[in-house]
């Protein structure tokens, strides 16, 4: 749950987004509020066209508001920072190097010595569960192990945040099971503020202390739900009750968002 008694590590206030499209404006975020405490792993949901990448995108300073302003440690997010990291569903490695070099590249620019990133690089390939593909090109990856490289790239240059955008979700059911439950690991040794987006409703209520629902026509957060479900979680979770019950309260709200959206549609 979130930690009230803490200064939110993430603050959203009043953000408002639009977009111009040919004679009008399209507004993809509207009123949005929402505090994220420090270490605290938050899930994203909604249906299509809800705004929940464009939030992520504000937030890794890679969009400005319309109106409203993103918080990080009490500071306004203007631009890309070091304390944020960003992992999309696309895998974003550079083909050209090794798992190692990919790790390593963000501990280079920041300008480590060079024995300083070998040594944080090879901790995060352990962590990660890539040693022995340390010196393989992304080429020779599955889309899981890319995915696990991004995650490892990430974690390497020590951002206190974490900001991804349904990174599993080009993955086949059973990879991104496993590496849901890896992802947990890492962060339950590893600690981050972590806002993850997905269309999944079971991954959602799976990883996150908290599941934030968006509703689309404007973007705008329309129900947040806790996660009383303790870590460490693993696949037999999915089979409780409680689980059941949660993911039950998630997809109905997101359920009847969509229907609302196909019957406005076909009625106009």
């Amino acid at each position: 749950m979130n930690d009230t008694t803490n200064p939110a590590k993430i603050s959203v206030r009043g953000i408002r987004k639009t977009f111009e499209l040919k004679d009008t404006e399209f507004v993809a975020l509207e009123r949005v509020d929402l505090d994220i405490a420090d270490n605290e792993f938050v899930t994203v949901v909604g249906p299509s066209g809800c705004g929940k990448s464009t939030l992520m995108n504000i937030l890794a300073g890679l969009e400005e508001p319309t109106a409203g302003e993103a918080l990080v440690d009490g500071k306004s997010v203007h631009g890309p920072g070091p304390e944020r990291g960003v992992i999309f569903q696309q895998y974003a490695l550079f083909p050209w190097l090794t798992v190692r070099k990919n790790v390593e590249f963000g501990l280079k620019l920041a300008g480590l010595p060079k024995a300083e990133r070998r040594e944080r690089a090879e901790h995060f390939i352990r962590m990660v569960g890539l040693e022995q593909f340390a010196d393989a090109l992304p080429k020779m990856l599955s889309g899981g192990m890319k995915q696990r490289c991004a995650i490892a790239r990430a974690y390497a240059v020590n951002p206190s945040i974490l900001l991804m955008d349904e990174p599993f979700g080009a993955l086949d059911a059973l990879t991104r099971v496993k590496l849901q439950e890896q992802l947990l690991e890492t962060w339950s040794s590893e600690k981050r503020t972590v806002m993850f987006i997905t269309h999944d409703v079971d991954e959602a209520v799976f990883l996150g202390n908290r599941v934030i629902v968006m509703a689309a026509r404007p973007g705008r957060i329309y129900d947040v739900i806790d996660v009383n479900l303790p870590y460490p979680r693993a696949e037999d979770v999915r089979l409780s009750p409680e689980f059941t019950e949660l993911r039950n309260r998630v997809w109905h709200s997101v359920y009847h968002q969509e229907a609302g959206i196909v019957a406005g549609t076909a009625s106009s």
